[in-house]
């Protein structure tokens, strides 16, 4: 297979791999910038290789529109068209069309383009399809995720057909050389998602999502459904947590046992003068950091927090001069690669509780 992942380490339930794709090998757990139109906003890829990235994640549904996925292949593929030449993960754009309200039904989804109006179909055979076109390492099967708290039987029909639409992507395949990773589905039932996941290995998709969290469910709710959902899914097999991207979240999950994630969180927080730190998430734009010289988190060796005050990255975000997006994506994207770096180090020395406890601790404040 062109995309395979082999276990090097375990602490618990917690795991340390290895994914390697055509495009080189990716240390898992691993943590996917998203990209959603093939850039990952105010940052490029020099910047991210020297942040410790390793994957990235682009968005069918999005690429799809503008420029194309013909005109992306035509200038080489996703990898050339970006400008990073490793490992891309695109996503098939469920997610993106529930925001939509896009008419479901048993062939497809049908929504109205977010960029001019015009109604766009979208069926798991053209979903894959896309991301063939496309070129990425990784390509999700198309799915049907519910906003939740949602009642069962809704949740429940939305899983069913995400199985349906699962086969149908598996016969819909194309290309050998890259992988397509299954959805599983279930909501915060613990029964719908062992059920969901077992169907969905039975198909036999190089890789497994897990979707549908961090869309309204509680820490513990989310827990309980990875709980229910990893022990139906083949070992040698990498598991995706998608759409989840804070550093508590971050670390409970991989102590369940998840080798990916994605999030705008990030960077997105950043955008709004906000950051992530070993101290707790900190919102530069409050006075109190005017005239404060020191950086942004004193334990940081990131290049913002090397070269710039808090005083400084206040000024910026308050004019809106877009280099304090940029500097504060810088760090909050350093602080969510060094976390999980910190994580595979931790589980091959057989400390991740330990490594875990202590991050959480800090961040909450309750250590020095």
């Amino acid at each position: 297979m062109a995309v395979t992942w082999r276990l090097t380490a375990r602490d618990g339930r917690a795991r340390a791999g290895r994914l390697d794709t055509p495009h080189g090998p990716v240390e898992t757990p691993a943590f996917m910038a998203v990209g959603t139109r093939g850039a990952v906003k105010t940052v490029d890829p020099e910047d991210l290789g020297r942040l410790g990235a390793e994957i990235l994640l682009a968005n069918a549904y999005h690429l799809m529109q503008r420029p194309g996925a013909e005109v992306v292949a035509e200038l080489g593929g996703i990898q050339r068209f970006m400008g990073w030449d490793r490992p891309v993960l695109t996503d098939s754009g469920g997610y993106q069309v529930l925001s939509l309200a896009p008419e479901v039904g048993e062939e497809g989804l049908v929504f109205r383009s977010s960029y001019d109006g015009r109604p766009v179909f979208l069926d798991p055979e053209g979903a894959l399809g896309v991301q063939e076109t496309l070129g990425s390492d990784v390509a999700m099967a198309l799915d049907v995720p519910v906003a939740l708290p949602a009642p069962r039987d809704l949740v429940e029909a939305a899983m069913e057909r995400t199985l349906r639409w699962a086969a149908r992507t598996i016969a819909a395949r194309r290309r050998g050389d890259r992988a397509v990773f299954g959805i599983v589905q279930g909501g915060v039932d613990r029964e719908l998602r062992a059920r969901s996941a077992a169907a969905t290995a039975a198909l036999g998709f190089e890789g497994y999502g897990i979707g549908g969290l961090a869309v309204g469910e509680t820490p513990t709710e989310r827990l309980a459904a990875l709980r229910a959902t990893i022990p139906e899914l083949p070992t040698e097999a990498p598991r995706y947590v998608m759409g989840l991207g804070d550093p508590e979240g971050l670390l409970d999950a991989i102590g369940e046992g998840v080798d990916l994630f994605d999030c705008v969180l990030p960077t997105r927080l950043a955008r709004h003068g906000k950051a992530l730190t070993t101290r707790g998430d900190l919102s530069i734009r409050r006075a109190e950091f005017a005239r404060d010289d020191g950086p942004l988190d004193p334990d940081c060796a990131c290049p913002t927090c090397r070269h710039h005050s808090r005083g400084y990255l206040r000024h910026l975000t308050v004019v809106k001069d877009p280099t304090g997006r940029r500097l504060l994506t810088l760090h909050n994207l350093a602080y969510v690669y060094g976390l999980l770096a910190g994580a595979r180090e931790a589980i091959r020395r057989g400390v991740f509780e330990e490594y875990r406890r202590r991050i959480v601790a800090r961040r909450a404040g309750r250590v020095d």
